[in-house]
């Protein structure tokens, strides 16, 4: 599968609904279903990789090997989360570089103080907003091909600062560079329509499940004025969930159901993950013996 440009997705109209990938697991599943764009949450990857709160613990390098992972597997274009870009304006530079090297079709950065937190979780604070727009200036800059990696400028200014001030900071970012704007956390669909109408870039809606921004579908963001949309919670909540009801069933005694819904077929998920290949090099190369049968 060829990987769509994220530039001419938007550019041509097409409204965009990424789902979130929190491991290489759900990296295949989402190559089944089929996707032109995925998002690497910074949340998710941390928990499935480290079980760690996302609170800017993780480094620029662990982060960088797990969505450099996320790309080598997933068949579509990753839009993926840098936190703060880890640090100051030279960790921005050198983070666009690592992340665009990985195949990324978008980095995000935020405009938070580092260590950065969850944008749904409490006591966030951000940093000046010309700071944060010499960040976003930094970003653009440092890639080699502006058309093939958007920058992606998040504000966090709503808790702490109010929706007026973070409308301010997001027109600001667009105007330092950013290719895509993000108000983070927004509280109501009436937010996200005056947020929509009064910031000159396009925007991208967060629908984090849990979080404080209402849970819209892709047709009704599009009609609100959104370009694109992540939904960044959405597998990794879902897969806890059914890895607790196993758990559960084996904790009273019981069988997990194979039935299909249940339980993901073992044979089909051998092909996803590549065994199909694996299988065909062994019978060309290492001369794997034939299967003996009875009689």
């Amino acid at each position: 599968m060829t990987r769509s440009a994220l530039k001419a997705a938007l550019d041509a109209g097409d409204f965009i609904a990424a789902p979130g990938l929190y491991d290489m697991i759900s990296a295949v599943v989402a190559n089944k279903i089929g996707f032109d764009f995925v998002y690497a949450s910074g949340y998710w990857l941390t928990a499935s990789g480290y079980g760690l709160p996302d609170a800017g613990i993780v480094s620029y390098t662990q982060m960088l090997d797990r969505v450099a992972t996320l790309c080598r597997t997933v068949n579509a274009g990753v839009i993926a989360d840098a936190d703060t870009g880890f640090g100051g304006l030279l960790n921005v530079h050198h983070t666009v570089r690592g992340y665009e090297a990985a195949g990324v079709a978008a980095i995000q950065i935020e405009d938070q103080e580092f260590p950065k937190k969850c944008g749904h979780t409490p006591n966030k604070r951000v940093i000046a907003p010309q700071d944060m727009a010499e960040k976003v200036r930094v970003a653009c800059a440092a890639r080699s091909s502006p058309e093939a990696m958007l920058v992606i400028a998040r504000t966090d200014a709503r808790q702490p600062e109010g929706f007026d001030a973070a409308i301010a900071r997001a027109n600001l970012y667009a105007e330092a560079g950013a290719d895509i704007v993000f108000v983070e956390a927004l509280h109501s669909e009436d937010e996200m329509r005056a947020a929509c109408a009064a910031v000159r870039a396009p925007m991208m809606a967060n629908m984090a499940h849990g979080g404080q921004t209402p849970i819209l579908t892709p047709e009704a963001l599009k009609a609100i004025g959104y370009s694109l949309a992540i939904y960044p919670a959405m597998t990794a909540l879902s897969a806890a969930a059914a890895v607790e009801k196993s758990l559960a069933t084996l904790k009273r005694g019981q069988i997990p159901s194979e039935a299909p819904g249940d339980m993901f077929n073992f044979s089909e998920f051998n092909t996803l993950i590549g065994f199909e290949d694996v299988w065909a090099f062994e019978k060309k190369w290492a001369k794997v013996p034939p299967l003996e049968t009875a009689g």
